[in-house]
């Protein structure tokens, strides 16, 4: 799909959520927040944020305007990602004046000056639907270790990223996500295609290394030192983006390995190199140079990504942030490069997967952290892929690997006509991912606060479930799988424009509601064989959404409504409330 092809899907994406919106409750969306909400989307499905929520706010404080359209906390409080969309509905590759990019990051900027100060919490109502998030950065901005801004647009922007700005005495990451940087994730499929690291840039110099060239054609590798300051100065640029997605985040400094690395760095920064394991890094293309000493190197890595070792970077940067003291010139690490050959993308997802399995020594990884191969969800894939809606055209794609949706069309999509074959038959509503699974299935069994996790935390758990379970999906499941679906998908729809804030909790706690009073009588058979809900169930929805609303904020107290949302306690005060019966029967019912 060519950049003008997708600028042009991505503009209908936005014209077709409005349509579809028109009448329901709720104040009606403007364009911008609608592509603020679908950009985001994509970079969550990327792994390059988490869980994102729009919230679009345009204010005066003085003379200046502070203005924001989204947000996404990390489950652990402790990663935050704004943004800010800079819209020109364009249907062709349009030029962005940097001036403008500049000041809408400075918008966006003024923003969380005002939030980190206090100065905005008194001066705006506590009735606004901004005042909850202001409240939360306030609270803990102190122990975040990541903060970033985005700028959105649908524009090309010459500028993709800005000298970090310090703010409340954190350094503040400034990125840019044109229409021209979203097609490059989006069209490759994964999110570390656009990773281009020049250790000439970093470094000085191409890394020394020895290089030794496969003979199996599925990859190459070299084995190199690599010096600890740019693995730092790596990290502070890349983030989490440069540790592989599906092995695990930085589980902190206080586990016993990463308190080792720590006082290495600290006391014998020399030794580091004999001490420390080492990493693994996996690239899509090498560049080999000559290094200082005229020997070979490696100039430059694209597509670099560490899928074992993401504790040795992270307690890296962690330890100079927390102790600037320390010295990194002398810290070395050993690293193993595997640069991928294979052109099947399933083939070199499993290869990264048995990367992580077999080279990890240092933190175990748990079995949910690899889980892409395991029956469940394959036969999940291959259900997906056999299984026709009633209209007997359509069909639901299960993403079992990270971008495999997008490399389907861009595997099967030869013809602009063929893509649009595809997405009638197979579009992006009816994609679900494994996290998305794991948030409609606990949702259905009644189990709200596990959802309200976030998609990692929850995922993990259900995969364990499923594991444990040892049991495959059938014909009969896969279809109950979809209607929970489809029931979760429309319960989002409903409640995201009628409710200011906290609308993915709402959403997952009203769903787990009608389930738990109704769910027995409810045909998921029926919505399956509908392809959605009655206008009797959606009304439905929407009054218990209301009232899960109310008590969630109520029960709450002065504590965060996502904070709470995540206790079992918040789950049995809100099932125990007393909800209004049904209006009339549900077509639904059996």
């Amino acid at each position: 799909m060519t950049l003008e092809e997708f600028l042009i899907q991505t503009q209908a994406d936005v014209r077709r959520e409005a349509a579809d919106r028109t009448g329901q409750p709720g104040p009606f969306p403007h364009p911008v927040s609608l592509f603020s909400e679908i950009v985001m989307q994509h970079l969550a499905d990327a792994g390059m944020t988490n869980e994102p929520q729009v919230l679009h706010v345009e204010r005066r404080l003085g003379a200046a305007i502070l203005r924001l359209s989204g947000y996404a906390i990390s489950e652990d409080l402790d990663q935050l990602d704004l943004f800010v969309s800079l819209y020109l509905d364009a249907d062709e590759p349009t030029t962005v004046p940097e001036a403008d990019v500049t000041k809408a990051a400075e918008q966006c900027i003024r923003f969380l000056n005002g939030t980190v100060s206090g100065t905005l919490a008194g001066k705006i109502d506590p009735s606004d639907e901004a005042y909850d998030l202001i409240l939360t950065i306030r609270d803990c901005y102190e122990a975040l270790d990541q903060v970033r801004i985005y700028v959105l647009t649908d524009g090309v922007s010459k500028t993709k990223s800005f000298k970090p700005r310090e703010i409340g005495g954190k350094s503040v990451l400034l990125e840019v996500m044109d229409i021209e940087r979203l097609h490059r994730h989006l069209s490759e499929g994964k999110p570390r295609d656009e990773l281009l690291v020049n250790f000439e840039e970093v470094f000085g110099s191409p890394i020394p290394c020895v290089y030794v060239p496969g003979n199996s054609g599925e990859y190459d590798y070299a084995l190199a030192a690599l010096p600890g300051a740019m693995l730092r100065t790596l990290y502070e640029k890349w983030g989490s983006r440069l540790l592989e997605a599906n092995v695990r985040s930085f589980l902190s400094q206080t586990g016993k390995v990463n308190k080792g690395i720590r006082d290495t760095l600290r006391t014998a920064p020399d030794r580091f190199l004999a001490y420390n394991n080492g990493i693994v890094v996996v690239a899509d293309e090498l560049s080999i140079g000559t290094s200082k000493d005229g020997g070979t190197g490696i100039a430059w890595l694209r597509g670099m990504q560490i899928v074992n070792g993401g504790q040795t970077t992270a307690s890296i940067y962690f330890t100079k942030r927390k102790f600037p003291e320390v010295d990194l010139s002398e810290v070395r690490v050993p690293a193993k490069i595997i640069v991928l050959r294979s052109t099947d993308e399933a083939s070199e997802e499993a290869l990264i997967s048995d990367i992580s399995r077999y080279a990890n020594s240092q933190n175990q990884v748990r079995v949910s952290d690899l889980s892409a191969n395991k029956p469940f969800h394959v036969e999940m894939e291959r259900l997906s892929g056999t299984t026709y809606c009633p209209d007997g055209v359509g069909r639901w794609f299960y993403e079992r690997a990270t971008g495999s949706y997008n490399v389907m069309l861009a595997r099967d999509g030869k013809t602009p006509a063929r893509q649009r074959e595809l997405k009638n038959a197979m579009p992006s509503a009816r994609k679900v991912t494994k996290t998305d699974l794991a948030k409609f299935v606990h949702a259905w069994r009644q189990k709200p606060h596990l959802v309200a996790l976030g998609s990692q935390k929850n995922f993990q758990i259900f995969n364990e479930e499923v594991l444990a379970g040892g049991k495959v999906p059938d014909l009969a499941e896969f279809k109950s799988l979809m209607a929970q679906a489809i029931v979760f998908r429309r319960a989002e729809k409903i409640i995201r424009p009628a409710f200011q804030g906290f609308q993915a909790n709402i959403s997952a706690y009203t769903v787990s509601l009608i389930a738990d009073r109704l769910g027995g009588r409810i045909s998921l058979a029926t919505i399956w064989q509908q392809q959605g809900i009655s206008d009797e169930f959606a009304h439905l929805i929407l009054q218990w959404g209301s009232d899960v609303n109310d008590v969630l904020r109520a029960s709450a107290g002065q504590r965060i409504v996502s904070e709470w949302a995540k206790k079992e306690e918040c789950w049995d005060i809100v099932r125990n409330h007393a909800y209004a019966e049904p209006r009339r029967s549900l077509p639904e019912f059996t």
